[in-house]
């Protein structure tokens, strides 16, 4: 049976959102034998340098990444019952410049973007997108919503975006099942169509 690395996985630094603590973390991948793990906090990477530490205390791969907020239309939009609004985009390094890139966009997104959370958009992702890989989240993402809001030709427009700028093996369409919420299970059959299409 092939090994499992859980790569959207959120700790106690997200606020709100998980209670596991780092070493909580390491310690149940280290059982279920996977290979290697990636954190990925709302909006952060406050827990990055902890859980690089433990992973390779526990001879695991740690992989840094950020579940990220983007702005629903920039980053430098704040206007009051629109920008509230967000998507999810998750993002992971590959290397060392993909760590660093991280760092300037979870950076930017506090400084320039934060509305209610920090945010980042389009234009900076496009400027810091070198050692990084992308998945668009089944819940939340901007893919999913232009789906539903615009119609498949604007989201394969956005997943051709992601493809230009991450390659043909660096972005990825989340899928999951949740027959007990209404409309996922068919909203889940236009992105899977969507993903083999694009190659994502």
């Amino acid at each position: 049976m092939p090994r499992f690395t859980p790569l959207n996985v959120h700790s106690h630094y997200s606020l709100l959102n998980a209670l596991p603590k780092i070493p909580e973390l390491v310690s149940r991948a280290k059982e279920c034998s996977c290979p290697a793990l990636a954190l990925t906090d709302n909006g952060n990477l406050y827990g990055a340098v902890e859980f690089y530490k433990a992973c390779r205390q526990a001879g695991i791969t740690p992989i840094i990444g950020v579940h990220a907020y983007m702005a629903f239309r920039t980053r430098l939009d704040k206007q009051a019952g629109v920008d509230n609004r967000r998507h999810r985009l998750i993002l992971l390094a590959k290397n060392l410049a993909g760590y660093r890139n991280l760092l300037k966009l979870v950076t930017q997104s506090h400084l320039e973007g934060f509305y209610y959370r920090p945010r980042i958009d389009l234009e900076i992702l496009g400027a810091h997108k070198e050692g990084l890989l992308a998945i668009s989240p089944a819940f939340g993402s901007d893919i999913r919503h232009l789906l539903t809001a615009r119609g498949e030709e604007a989201a394969r427009e956005r997943v051709a975006w992601y493809r230009e700028r991450f390659g043909e093996s660096g972005f990825f369409i989340e899928i999951s099942r949740h027959p007990e919420i209404d409309g996922h299970e068919n909203a889940m059959r236009q992105m899977i169509h969507l993903a083999k299409d694009a190659g994502a």
